[in-house]
């Protein structure tokens, strides 16, 4: 059972794929106009990540490469039609995802050893490599915390999920979904915000203040991966990420138009979205950044500013802030992440366009 809690991601995307292609296409037969833009161009995506990969597939490419470029693949699927159907005013959803939200604040909390989490160490399953890395098992902490802070209007309980999770994924170790977390933090709450200037002015005070005394509280703390955050300069991490960087850029400047799919040893790809570049070549970098920005450019100009709340608006902003972050800081691209933004954005913008009854409401696509 408790392997089963750390990990499986694979199989279950795998298994979970048919069912929810089949409840889209249930919702695109049983609503009007539920086929959008965003639907055209996600299904655009995954037509040519298909291409990209049979073709270099067919011409030899590394196995293994292409194999986790599938996988890849089909988590972004299931989490577009995962985000895409989403209801987010199902109080008995919300309550479920709460709770597993707090299950998983409970099992990083008893796994931790020396104030670090590492499932594998305590030999919990027979075969270790079932269990979710640190950094899965954060990824999907993260998900189910934008969820459900996406629902609280409370700013006293926003502020203890922020606390529980940012405890959390500081016993994790996972930087990027701890990064993600601090840099949704300002967002969310200068949103709910009723006077923003000020919420932006104790925000900047917060950081000069942090950032002044970022010495005095890492000293504080036990010692974890997430206090490199602070000093980059003595990450190895981040030295051996610069370093694959530069390898990918290496490889553009000598084929800049179609890239050179998989001609790095497995795992070590750029960890941003030139990634998307060596592998998929110009057009893909272009498709794949245009994708990214989108969503958080429309958002952001249409409705983040609005004296109208929604639940559905700020976990899309959310997801395509985070997915906009990781590419360029922390994550290869095509990352999941994008599959959950453009879904939750499109469940957004029907919304806005057409309520849950299909019928339009005079808003402009």
């Amino acid at each position: 059972m408790r392997a089963v809690l750390g990990g499986y991601f694979s199989v279950i995307a795998f298994a979970m794929l048919p069912p929810l292609l089949w409840q889209y296409a249930v919702a695109l037969k049983r609503f009007n106009n539920y086929f959008l833009q965003v639907d055209f161009w996600f299904m655009l995506f995954a037509a040519y990540y298909c291409v990209v990969l049979l073709i270099n597939y067919m011409a030899g490419g590394t196995a293994i490469i292409v194999q986790k470029y599938v996988a890849s693949l089909v988590f972004c699927i299931d989490l577009y039609c995962i985000f895409r159907l989403l209801d987010l005013s199902d109080r008995r959803f919300i309550l479920l995802t709460t709770g597993a939200l707090l299950l998983m604040s409970v099992i990083t909390f008893y796994f931790s050893i020396d104030g670090f989490f590492y499932l594998r160490s305590l030999d919990e399953a027979s075969n270790p490599e079932s269990l979710a890395t640190y950094q899965g098992f954060a990824r999907s902490y993260v998900y189910a915390l934008l969820i459900v802070v996406a629902t609280v209007k409370s700013v006293g309980m926003r502020i203890v999920l922020y606390a529980l999770a940012a405890i959390s994924l500081f016993l994790n170790g996972a930087r990027s979904e701890f990064s993600a977390v601090l840099f949704v933090i300002p967002i969310i709450e200068l949103y709910h915000a009723r006077h923003k200037l000020y919420s932006i002015a104790l925000t900047g005070f917060l950081s000069i203040w942090i950032g002044t005394n970022i010495d005095r509280i890492a000293g504080m703390l036990p010692q974890s991966r997430i206090l490199q955050l602070f000093d980059l300069s003595h990450s190895s991490s981040i030295a051996a990420r610069d370093q694959l960087s530069a390898d990918a850029w290496r490889t553009i400047t000598r084929n800049p138009i179609l890239g050179d799919f998989a001609s790095y040893a497995d795992g070590h790809y750029a960890h941003n979205i030139l990634c998307a570049w060596v592998d998929f070549g110009l057009i893909g970098f272009v498709f794949f950044a245009v994708l990214l920005c989108w969503p958080a450019v429309q958002l952001a100009a249409n409705g983040y500013f609005s004296g109208r709340k929604s639940p559905d608006f700020i976990l899309a902003f959310l997801f395509a802030c985070i997915t906009v972050l990781w590419a360029l800081t922390a994550k290869a691209v095509p990352d999941m992440s994008i599959g959950a933004a453009l879904g939750a954005f499109a469940k957004y913008r029907y919304g806005m366009m057409y309520g849950k009854t299909g019928q339009a409401q005079g808003v402009v696509p």
